[in-house]
């Protein structure tokens, strides 16, 4: 038994898959692509130990094999399928990284429960001008109060 002897560390269901595929790649010369049953295996492996491992321990290329994984993920069953009932998706821990930063998140700031003050004196060689305000909300005032300052 090679395969025990290559794969030590190896869980045993990953074994039975390498097994399986073993013995597809001994019976077919050339390069026929590979049955989706054996492929459909190599995606729950995935999904359970992580895309990179069991591409490795199986010999598959890497990236079909996550590809597939994804697309598993996004496909919804419809209600029945073949006499069955389809299960509800079911939210996995992933061990391979997101590699896209979410698009949009909220921050919700708690409500303000006072009143807003603000004061703002400015002393030039003009004079001295002083704007206090009160309410529940600032405008723009130091903006205001230099362009009232600064014209002519």
């Amino acid at each position: 038994m090679a395969a025990k002897a290559t794969l030590p560390a190896t869980p045993i269901n990953m074994q039975k898959v390498y097994r399986r595929l073993e013995r597809w790649r001994n019976a077919h010369t050339g390069r026929l692509p590979i049955p989706k049953r054996l492929w459909a295996a190599a995606v729950k492996l995935a999904r359970e130990h992580g895309v990179c491992p069991t591409a490795k321990v199986l010999r598959l290329e890497y990236g079909k094999l996550k590809r597939l994984v994804e697309s598993a993920d996004a496909v919804v069953e419809g209600p029945v399928a073949k006499g069955r009932v389809a299960k509800a998706p079911v939210a996995r821990a992933r061990r391979t990284r997101c590699s896209v930063p979410p698009g949009f998140v909220e921050l919700m700031t708690p409500p303000v429960t006072g009143l807003a003050e603000c004061l703002i004196e400015l002393e030039g060689r003009r004079g001295k001008v002083r704007i206090q305000w009160k309410g529940t909300t600032a405008p723009d005032l130091g903006g205001l109060s230099r362009a009232l300052w600064e014209s002519k």
